[in-house]
């Protein structure tokens, strides 16, 4: 996802964007070389994706704490040690750094995807103060 690639060269025209349909955010893919994701909006550190993977999902643990929204779609979502059955309306919290993805899902799963935060996550140890 946006992390593991360049972003969405159309980043500079998201930032002024409040909203954006899932229509408008599906007809960005497939994206280049037939990604699966696209950016749909930035703004500071939050950045919004669509994300509809085919057949298997190559995910790896993401820098930063990020959310999912089930827009379609049904299957199971591995979150570290936990395994979960999803469907439309389900949401989801991964923390950074921590294994996840989806697993026996139907050809139409399609998500938002949320990323947010500091590289490391919200949970990530503060800077050690100086002395």
């Amino acid at each position: 996802m946006a992390e593991e690639t360049e972003t969405n060269p159309d980043a500079s025209t998201n930032a002024a964007r409040r909203r954006v349909s899932v229509a408008e955010a599906l007809a960005r893919l497939p994206g280049a070389g037939g990604v699966r994701f696209a950016e749909v909006l930035k703004h500071g550190s939050l950045s919004v994706e669509i994300y509809a993977p085919r057949g298997t999902d190559p995910q790896q643990p993401h820098t930063r704490d990020e959310a999912y929204i089930v827009i379609e779609g049904r299957g199971e979502f591995v979150n570290g040690e936990e395994r979960h059955p999803v469907a439309p309306g389900d949401f989801l919290f991964v923390p950074a750094g921590v294994v996840h993805r989806f697993e026996s899902f139907t050809e139409d799963l399609t998500v938002w995807v949320i990323f947010y935060g500091p590289e490391g996550g919200e949970g990530a140890a503060p800077p050690p103060r100086p002395r």
